[in-house]
């Protein structure tokens, strides 16, 4: 208290007025009158316009009001004040995602990250908006970094797996799902991520041995089942596979890949009827989805059908212009340097 009193005695005049009437206000925000507490830190800002705990208090009462552009207003200012302050960093970015305003909000995250290099749940939400805004690269830089500071975490492995992946690094991504297997060799998830990376660059038989390990480890986790009959029907092997397939159904209803590609293994097996029934499941459950409406008009044209072929692939044609994002992969971008 005595060092608290000292210090105010030390300041400039009006930052002494300033910090009485912020003071002021934290004692009514604590009594939850929050209209008065802002009058006063108005006030403390009237007579020093850049006094930082004023400023900081107003940004974070307008965000726990939901005012985010009035709280982005006075936490950028607060920044100015005190470019230094992890935690004015943070609420600004968090309120400028509130805003939709995400590379403003990842800028501020960054400045963040250089003020606390390890932070690692600040990591974490940016990764995920840098994924947002495919900026891939980015992501993967930073999961990897993040990998480095706790290698003891399975979520840091998975969000440097998918980071890498969508930048396009199967290597890399490969590399660190090797390495989550070994450090978590019972995790459904590590075995399907080291199957899945596996496939991609043709080590299909281990894919298989990585994915059955998966399923074993966790029968109702459905990606594990659906690659493993996916890659079964691109083998030829559609009977083999359907039990796969009808398992990744039944452990989530609404996984339309998986019932396409059942649909696919039942109609190399001329199970017409039954491909018939999985595609349209499919497409009443993804409307969007050009796919279903592809196949059937293929099933119709081979049944001598060709009024409705010609219909379902008309619709195929036209979701397909749509939606053109539903197939088609996101192209990655580097984070603008300007921010």
């Amino acid at each position: 208290m005595i060092l608290a009193k000292l210090a105010l005695l030390l300041m400039p005049a009006a930052m002494q007025d300033a910090a009485v009437l912020s003071e002021r206000a934290q004692s009514l925000a604590m009594e939850k009158r929050f209209d008065e507490a802002e009058v006063l830190w108005q006030q403390a800002i009237a007579v020093s316009p850049d006094f930082f705990p004023a400023l900081f208090n107003l940004g974070f009462l307008n965000y726990s009001n939901g005012k985010y552009d009035r709280a982005a207003t006075w936490l950028a200012r607060a920044a100015r004040a005190s470019p230094d302050d992890f935690n004015t960093r943070y609420l600004l970015g968090t309120t400028l995602i509130k805003l939709d305003k995400r590379d403003e909000a990842i800028a501020e995250w960054r400045r963040a990250l250089q003020l606390q290099p390890g932070n690692l749940r600040l990591m974490q939400v940016t990764i995920a908006e840098y994924e947002r805004g495919r900026y891939f690269q980015d992501a993967a830089d930073l999961s990897r970094r993040a990998l480095e500071l706790k290698s003891d975490d399975a979520n840091l492995y998975f969000f440097a797996i998918k980071a890498h992946q969508d930048a396009g690094d199967y290597a890399s991504a490969l590399e660190i799902a090797g390495r989550a297997v070994r450090a978590f060799p019972g995790s459904a998830r590590a075995n399907f991520e080291y199957g899945f990376h596996l496939e991609k660059v043709g080590r299909v038989e281990e894919a298989l041995a990585a994915l059955k390990k998966a399923m074993a480890a966790d029968p109702k986790y459905e990606e594990p089942f659906f690659f493993y009959g996916d890659l079964l029907v691109r083998r030829g092997e559609n009977e083999e596979a359907i039990p796969y397939l009808r398992t990744a159904i039944q452990n989530r209803t609404d996984y339309v890949p998986a019932r396409v590609t059942l649909s696919r293994a039942l109609m190399n097996l001329k199970k017409w009827p039954e491909a018939i029934a999985e595609l349209e499941t499919a497409a009443r459950m993804d409307p969007r989805h050009p796919q279903p409406h592809l196949l059937l008009s293929q099933i119709y044209f081979r049944l001598g059908d060709e009024a409705r072929a010609k219909t379902e692939k008309e619709i195929s044609l036209r979701l397909r212009r749509e939606n053109p994002a539903v197939l088609e992969a996101v192209q990655g971008r580097p984070f603008p340097e300007g921010h």
